[in-house]
């Protein structure tokens, strides 16, 4: 059986007696870190040439911060920067032939003092259901401490860890377990089938599905966007009046819990989507998503800043990885004219950029997130968007769109992620929604 690997992280109490510890780790990485980067630079900018993987440990051996480190956790970090470097040849090859738009930069020196460690499990020892984390020989000849401790996560196996991150992030310290799991056996999906996806900002997620008992459902995205609206409100009190760059534990504070909720509901909102295929036999997710538009937003100072702060491009990754990990085939399109153009009416849905000069839409869109079609009478707008992004790939993946009633296109389910709680709506959300829209 294939093998999958999971994430989990861990907040580290304050009142572990560790802390003093763990900031000396990431205090010491994050000057390693600027060391393997300023190694890196001088290379590129002297000879030109690229950096190898092991160049950087070669070069650090003998230094101080690369000692004050456990030998592992030292070659991690300096392997980090290397994959940094190699990410950015890539690019830079890329650019010289005129595939990037923008011009790749190198990677820059940290300047917050902290940076992630990285163990192997090699390196780690269960002791009475507590994780021993060495500290290295530099480390106990200096200060006494050859290792310290962090309890182990009680719903994962210890035999199943890979590797232990330590994440310096907001004033607060994670432990983030990367550990191995077996992939579940794929269940017998539908290739024909697909659900299509168009993202939104009030609307999250509108999903259409092409199958036979086929429905069209909202994962309702008020809620997350009246959060980043609070945590704005908040952070422009806070800082006002203070000097650019100010920072306190208050901001700290906050920013991390809206960090939490917006993760939550990411997992929330992919687990809605995976399951409801998986139950109806979808073999297809395709989502309508264009490279870019994060950045050429035009929609006004307020509906920019919800748009841009919402983290739909997380939730896309996220329903990725899952699909991935149930067989569920992910396909990512771009949704040009998908919101002009009438599902209904099978109008011509053109390419971004090729557009005919004598193309027109037989439908229009009209006020309140509605759609009005032709012969067809009105249907919800997103839904529409959701159907025609389909409709850009049924032709490839040979999906069949005939099935799509109008009934899923004009009353489709509003499902709000934070009351998946309820049985019904976990269950079954197409019959235990909160709401219709």
């Amino acid at each position: 059986m294939q093998k999958d690997y999971g994430c989990q992280q861990v907040l580290l109490n304050r009142s572990l007696l560790v802390h003093p510890v763990l900031e000396y780790l990431c205090t010491q990485a994050a000057k390693l870190t600027n060391c393997g980067i300023y190694y890196g630079r001088q290379v590129w900018f002297k000879e030109r040439r690229y950096l190898g993987k092991y160049d950087l440990e070669k070069e650090y051996k003998t230094n101080r911060n690369y000692q004050s480190l456990h030998s592992q956790c030292a070659q991690q970090v300096l392997r980090t920067v290397a994959e940094s470097f190699k990410s950015f040849y890539e690019l830079d090859k890329k650019a010289r032939k005129g595939d990037l738009n923008q011009k790749p930069r190198l990677p820059n020196y940290r300047k917050n003092g902290l940076a992630s460690c990285t163990y192997p499990k090699q390196a780690l020892k269960l002791i009475d259901n507590q994780i021993r984390i060495p500290l290295g020989q530099t480390v106990n000849t200096w200060f006494g401490i050859d290792s310290f401790t962090i309890p182990a996560p009680s719903n994962l196996d210890f035999a199943s860890i890979k590797e232990l991150r330590i994440l310096p992030r907001n004033r607060e310290f994670y432990a983030e377990f990367v550990y191995e799991q077996s992939r579940a056996k794929r269940p017998r999906l539908n290739e024909k089938w697909a659900l299509g996806i168009d993202p939104g900002i009030n609307n999250w997620l509108t999903c259409v599905d092409s199958s036979s008992s086929g429905e069209g459902f909202i994962i309702d995205g008020r809620h997350v966007k009246s959060l980043n609206r609070w945590y704005n409100k908040q952070i422009s009190t806070l800082k006002e009046g203070k000097p650019q760059g100010f920072w306190s534990k208050k901001l700290a504070a906050i920013t991390e819990k809206r960090n939490r909720q917006m993760r939550d509901a990411i997992n929330k909102a992919a687990r809605i989507v995976v399951d409801y295929c998986l139950r109806m036999k979808v073999g297809n997710v395709v989502f309508g998503w264009n490279e870019g538009q994060r950045q050429e937003a035009n929609m006004g100072r307020r509906n920019n800043q919800a748009f841009v702060q919402i983290p739909t491009y997380r939730l896309k990754e996220r329903i990725r990885q899952l699909c991935l990990r149930h067989g569920i085939n992910f396909v990512e399109t771009e949704e040009s004219y998908t919101s002009k153009a009438s599902f209904l009416n099978h109008d011509f849905l053109p390419t971004f950029g090729e557009k005919p000069t004598s193309w027109k839409p037989s439908g229009r869109r009209t006020k309140r997130g509605l759609y009005k079609s032709l012969w067809y009478g009105t249907i919800n707008a997103d839904c529409n968007g959701a159907a025609n992004i389909i409709r850009k790939v049924d032709t490839t993946l040979d999906i069949d769109t005939s099935r799509v009633s109008r009934g899923a296109l004009t009353r489709p389910t509003r499902i709000k992620v934070w009351v998946t709680a309820k049985k019904s709506v976990c269950a079954a959300p197409l019959k235990g929604a909160s709401g219709t829209g």
